[in-house]
C-alpha cells in the first residue's frame, strides 16, 4: 500500500479490483472522514489534495479548528512487570516514562525506516 501526503496529512494509495479505480482515505481522522478516488495516481492526487482541501474550508467557514490527522496522544498498554521495568530504567537514567519510551520508539524506527 502507498500513500500520498499534503499539507501534514497523509493518506493510503489502495485498489478496488470490483470497481477498478484507485482510493484510499487519510489516516488517524477518527471522527472525520476524508476520502478520495481516482482512475490514475494523478487522478488520486489531485483528488486527495482536493479533499484536504475542501475540508480545510469547510472548517473555515464552520469556525472550528481543523483537526490534526494524529493528537500526540497515545494510550498504551504493557504489562505490569514491562511497565515497572521502564518506570524503574526512566528514573534510574533521569528520565520520565513518556520520553523513555518516545526515545525507545525512534530508536526502533531508525532500523525500520
Amino acid at each position: 500500500m502507498g500513500q500520498l501526503k499534503y499539507k501534514g496529512y497523509v493518506g493510503s494509495v489502495e485498489y478496488s479490483e470490483e470497481d477498478n479505480c484507485l482510493y484510499g482515505k487519510v489516516f488517524g481522522m477518527h471522527n472525520d472522514l476524508i476520502s478520495y478516488e481516482g482512475e490514475t495516481v494523478e487522478e488520486l492526487k489531485k483528488d486527495f489534495e482536493g479533499a484536504i482541501e475542501d475540508y480545510l474550508a469547510s472548517c473555515e467557514d464552520r469556525g472550528v479548528k481543523p483537526r490534526k490527522p494524529f493528537s500526540g496522544k497515545l494510550n498504551l498498554r504493557m504489562s505490569s512487570e514491562l511497565h515497572g521495568r521502564v518506570a524503574t530504567i526512566a528514573a534510574n537514567t533521569g528520565t520520565t516514562i513518556n520520553e523513555f519510551i518516545n526515545r525507545a520508539i525512534s530508536n526502533e524506527l531508525k532500523h525500520i525506516m
